[in-house]
């Protein structure tokens, strides 16, 4: 049985393909058009997935869309009566036809040459959120769980809550659009000065650095109801038939301004990009954060009560939120979490696929997924050859050599860009597609941001730690294996590791293990051998663009920027 599963024509489109159970190959397709959180038809990524696979569309046995048009249709009428002017152009667009689903069936005939008699039979569409609850729980090493999808919204739900068992998943309750922690958290984080879409993660970054004096004006916008769900003052907002989220002609998500002068005259005027952060906007950033720490716990905890079960699958973009993740095996009953390495939308293309192999065609549950690495990856041969033909002259070294001098490097104090094995599914670099500095030095972050980043100075750098070492430099021992949470680092610690000690004394660690990344815990070790550290300091390998992907651009973002030795799988290029 071959699956392929996509997310097209919503932001961070992506594919994933399955054969006889295992996941095959994953890949967004922001790596191949370069630009961030691209929309569009993911042409490439398909034809990626099927060339790991040698096979053409024609012996896919189904394609598994993660969008349903038809979901939720009397919820969707609900609202449309309530606004029946000003948003009857919006909710037909977005909710009611299925002009986009149609957009992906006339792609594939194109892509494939195949009769759309034929794509239709095996076509199979997947609720949004749907996808999200299978994407965590039957990727899950648990037999029984409890699952929340949680992001801004799709297909008009904004959360979804519910439990699997073997290879079924049940929904409980769902919460509709307007009301979103999504729509929440964006809303502020572009009151912040953060407009873009995406820019989330900078408030989480910001957070560490305020005091959440403003958690009790937030509960006005933000009500814990007593299903255990949560509800938005809508008086706070952009009214919503006017739509929050659209897409440019290029295929990039654009997101209106989700807030209105209410909202600006209880918690002050947008700040301007070029304005400087005061202290007030970092209380608010932690604020907005404390609330929705509560919120999630609150709705995981009203989980618990309902499923009985200890184990809890998260999925969707607030799965993204890794100081929340650090938090709930402490905060709510929950003792295990499993959260995919593509939470967010690109998730959607894994889950849709593994809802039709499993709930639709009931096929058994396989091995848990533990490594991110599906995207693609190039030889040695490939990779000499391609620096013959630019000019460059690299040293090629043995596994052993080559961790002795990368080593020697990062102790040095150089900066490093690693390019190994291959490329990660999801937002982060995890030691496929990694830039990584020795995690002792007090001035790392600056130089990063000098040589390479040029990014806010208050966002964090993150360590990628041997998982037999984490309960020795971190309060809490899990295992992180898509760098999804955040942990508070021993008090002893910290000063051994500044470089990856956020201004809270936490840290978003990975996890490393050598049967899933072998070259990369090999590196890591051999620096604890020299230092007695058995971690290094983890960024993506990219320059305000998508993270690299192939060799060629992994070398021209090193002869763009200043960074010291770029390693291509058994390469090293260094900057004279």
């Amino acid at each position: 049985m071959i699956i392929l599963g996509l997310n097209a024509h919503h932001a961070d489109s992506s594919a994933a393909l399955f054969v006889d159970g295992k996941m095959i190959a994953a890949v967004e397709e922001e790596r191949f058009t370069r630009m961030k959180h691209w929309a569009g038809f993911p042409a490439q990524s398909i034809q990626f997935c099927l060339s790991e696979a040698g096979i053409t569309l024609e012996q896919v046995d189904k394609i598994a869309i993660g969008r349903d048009p038809r979901a939720k249709i009397w919820n969707k009428l609900l609202f449309l009566s309530k606004y029946p002017f000003s948003s009857f152009q919006f909710v037909k667009d977005r909710f009611l036809n299925q002009k986009k689903v149609s957009s992906i069936e006339n792609e594939l005939v194109l892509f494939s040459g195949l009769d759309m008699e034929v794509l239709n039979n095996k076509i199979a569409q997947v609720e949004h959120h749907r996808s999200h609850m299978a994407s965590a729980f039957f990727a899950s090493p648990f037999e029984k769980s409890a699952i929340l999808s949680i992001d801004g919204s799709g297909d008009f739900s904004t959360t979804m809550i519910g439990y699997g068992v073997g290879n079924r998943i049940h929904v409980i309750d769902s919460l509709d659009f307007p009301h979103s922690l999504g729509i929440f958290y964006t809303a502020f984080t572009q009151l912040l000065g953060f407009p873009y879409y995406g820019d989330e993660y900078k408030v989480m970054g910001l957070a560490p650095y305020g005091t959440p004096k403003y958690v009790s004006q937030l509960r006005k916008v933000v009500k814990l109801e007593k299903n255990g769900l949560f509800s938005l003052n809508l008086s706070y907002f952009r009214s919503p038939s006017k739509g929050f989220v659209g897409y440019s002609e290029d295929h990039l998500p654009q997101v209106s301004l989700l807030f209105n002068e209410k909202m600006e005259k209880a918690f002050g005027k947008m700040r301007t990009k070029e304005s400087p952060l005061t202290q007030y906007h970092k209380d608010l950033a932690a604020s907005v954060q404390k609330m929705t720490e509560e919120t999630i716990f609150h709705i995981l905890k009203n989980l618990h009560q309902i499923t009985g079960v200890d184990r809890v699958c998260i999925a969707g973009g607030i799965a993204q939120n890794s100081v929340a993740n650090g938090k709930i095996t402490q905060q709510t009953p929950f003792k295990e979490v499993y959260i995919p390495s593509a939470g967010h939308d690109a998730g959607i293309s894994m889950g849709a696929a593994l809802y039709v192999q499993h709930q639709q065609l009931k096929l058994e549950r396989q091995p848990a997924i533990y490594s991110a690495y599906t995207g693609p990856s190039y030889s040695n041969q490939e990779i000499g050859e391609l620096l013959q033909s630019v000019g460059l002259h690299a040293r090629y070294l043995e596994n052993y050599e080559l961790y002795e001098m990368v080593t020697d490097a990062l102790i040095e104090g150089k900066v490093v860009g690693w390019f190994n094995g291959k490329a990660e599914f999801g937002p982060r670099a995890l030691g496929g597609r990694s830039i990584l500095m020795d995690p002792r030095r007090n001035d790392a972050k600056e130089i990063l941001n000098e040589k390479i980043k040029r990014r806010e100075s208050f966002r964090p750098f993150a360590p990628s730690i041997l998982k037999e070492y984490v309960n020795e430099f971190f309060e809490k021992d899990e295992p992180v294996p898509f760098m999804e949470k955040v942990f508070p680092i021993r008090e002893d610690k910290r000063e051994l590791i500044p470089a990856v000690t956020h201004a809270d004394g936490s840290g978003r660690l990975q996890t490393v293990a050598r049967d899933t990344s072998e070259r990369y815990y090999d590196l890591i070790d051999r620096f604890r051998t020299k230092t007695g550290i058995p971690l290094l300091l983890n960024t993506s390998f990219n320059e305000n663009e998508p993270i690299v992907n192939t060799p060629r651009q992994a070398i021209n973002c090193f002869l763009r920027t200043q960074m010291d030795m770029l390693v291509l799988e058994n390469y090293i290029l260094e900057r004279k």
